[in-house]
């Protein structure tokens, strides 16, 4: 039996994977599987950019909304949880059509990966030295011995390369260093897979970038974050670390002035789209579509599906 197809749109943020993912499944039959780490959680929205059902134009769309804001979601969990989305989907003979910024969820669901010796997350890695920088180098050792208690007993609480690492085996795989090292399992990939990239001229991204985090704001974050607050959720939580929830909190904790925060997120989530193009760029299996050679999200569609049907179909 051959390989199950499995098309893929990937990019940074804002540069209109969802739209383009729309008019690729209509023209293909096919349903999408979201590879965002923000659209897991429930409640979150505005400032992820979920698409709203009129947007969605009738199409399924799987892997959003499966996670409470409180709930920690690893790699591991969200391969897991695709992969029989994605068999379902083929059950009822649809392409599926993973779509999302996420290249750690990618990576997870695409590549025949043995988790613990996978190579590593930088945007994961940055995320806890900023914490370090943030809270102290005994915080992360603190999440350490709350994930993986075994591996933070054997290791110096200064040892901060050590402790990153351990930390980002449990993300990346959802099992502590000394599971992976009793569980390993050589895992065959199942998919024919045809990975499409999209991309934008620098300026043109962030100018996109800037204008979406103003729509954001005009379309009620600030009113998401509240409300997340007043339900009882903190910035403790990983999903409230999120671009645009962090800065939001701060102002509303008086740490920060409205325009400083609303700077911040632009300034983030640009550095952020930088960091995504640079994770895809290493990824040889992508061909790539440059935004701004067509002049709709239904003509990037056309060109994509006939790439994919000369491909996978």
């Amino acid at each position: 039996m051959g390989k199950l197809p499995l098309a893929a749109v990937v990019g940074p943020t804002a540069a209109g994977k969802t739209d383009v993912a729309i008019e690729l499944a209509k023209l293909l039959g096919g349903e999408i599987v979201s590879a965002d780490s923000m659209l897991i959680y429930r409640g979150m929205d505005i400032g992820t950019a979920k698409p709203a059902l009129a947007q969605r134009q009738g199409i399924p769309h799987h892997m959003i909304d499966v996670a409470d804001i409180a709930e920690e979601y690893s790699a591991a969990r969200y391969a897991k949880e695709a992969k029989m989305c994605i068999a379902d989907i083929h059950k009822r003979k649809k392409l599926p059509i993973v779509t999302g910024g996420t290249g750690l969820y990618i990576n997870a669901l695409t590549y025949p990966m043995d988790f613990g010796r996978a190579a590593g997350s930088a945007e994961f890695r940055e995320k806890m030295h900023r914490l370090a920088q943030e809270k102290g180098q005994g915080a992360l050792y603190a999440l350490l011995c709350e994930k993986d208690p075994g591996t933070a007993c054997r290791l110096h609480p200064n040892d901060m390369r050590r402790i990153v690492r351990a930390l980002e085996i449990k993300e990346l795989t959802g099992k502590s260093m000394s599971e992976i090292k009793t569980d390993y399992k050589e895992r065959e990939s199942g998919y024919d897979l045809a990975m499409l990239g999209i991309t934008l001229e620098r300026a043109k991204l962030y100018e996109r970038i800037d204008r979406r985090v103003e729509m954001m704001l005009e379309g009620g974050l600030l009113h998401e974050v509240r409300g997340i607050l007043e339900k009882g959720y903190d910035e403790s939580h990983t999903s409230l670390q999120g671009l645009g929830y962090k800065e939001l909190i701060m102002y509303l904790r008086g740490m920060l002035t409205f325009e400083d925060a609303v700077e911040r997120i632009k300034r983030s989530t640009r550095r952020f789209a930088k960091r995504q193009l640079t994770w895809f760029r290493r990824d040889e299996r992508i061909r790539w579509y440059d935004r701004a050679d067509y002049g709709s999200a239904k003509d990037l569609a056309q060109a994509m599906a006939q790439e994919i049907r000369r491909a996978i179909l």
